[in-house]
């Protein structure tokens, strides 16, 4: 496990603790089981997207307060090289805890930040049944390579590398590779806060 997916429970942990959060507490405001937590908090698996920013707002923090590394005011310059030291991996399943998909933050240095910039490496899998799920803000998808598919209400949209969607993320979605394929996109998701 990278360490990036150890600080992520342990800080979604030593949040709710320091605000004195009971875990029954917690799985109310966030709509998520006690299990489900315990088991992000003890880093044996992170949920996509989506349950993270229920816990953020549960706890009343920005998103990026599970990522940041520390608190640049400035501009902040990611290069291509440091991107793999900036991975994290999440399953789109909580309970077979898949590792279908590899965040790379593009922005874990900068403080008091809204949106959350992404290189993804959706690897590959025959997995056609996917749970959708919705949250506040907005989410900007870039195709660089190979072909991913957007579920997005009842709707499925293909896109392939050069290609691009914008849309409101309070519609449930989910983002996946075409069955067996793997690709890379760049992802900014925008939560208001």
């Amino acid at each position: 496990m990278s360490k990036g997916n150890t600080l992520v429970g342990s800080k979604i942990k030593g949040i709710r603790e320091s605000k004195n959060i009971a875990l029954e507490e917690m799985a109310e405001r966030s709509g998520l089981s006690i299990e489900q937590i315990v088991s992000i908090e003890n880093d044996q698996f992170l949920p996509s997207l989506g349950p993270l920013i229920k816990i953020a707002r549960a706890l009343g923090v920005r998103l990026g307060t599970f990522l940041d590394d520390n608190d640049a005011l400035g501009p902040v310059v990611c290069r291509a090289a440091e991107r793999e030291d900036n991975s994290i991996s999440f399953s789109n399943d909580a309970t077979e805890a898949r590792k279908n998909m590899e965040y790379h933050s593009l922005a874990k240095q900068k403080a008091g930040r809204h949106m959350e910039p992404f290189i993804i490496d959706i690897h590959p899998s025959e997995e056609k049944e996917f749970k959708l799920s919705a949250h506040e803000g907005e989410e900007f998808i870039y195709v660089m390579e190979g072909e991913v598919e957007i579920a997005y209400g009842k709707e499925i949209y293909t896109l392939r590398a050069g290609d691009s969607i914008f849309y409101d993320s309070i519609v449930k979605h989910h983002v996946h590779g075409v069955a067996g394929h793997a690709a890379k996109i760049l992802a900014v998701v925008y939560i208001p806060f």
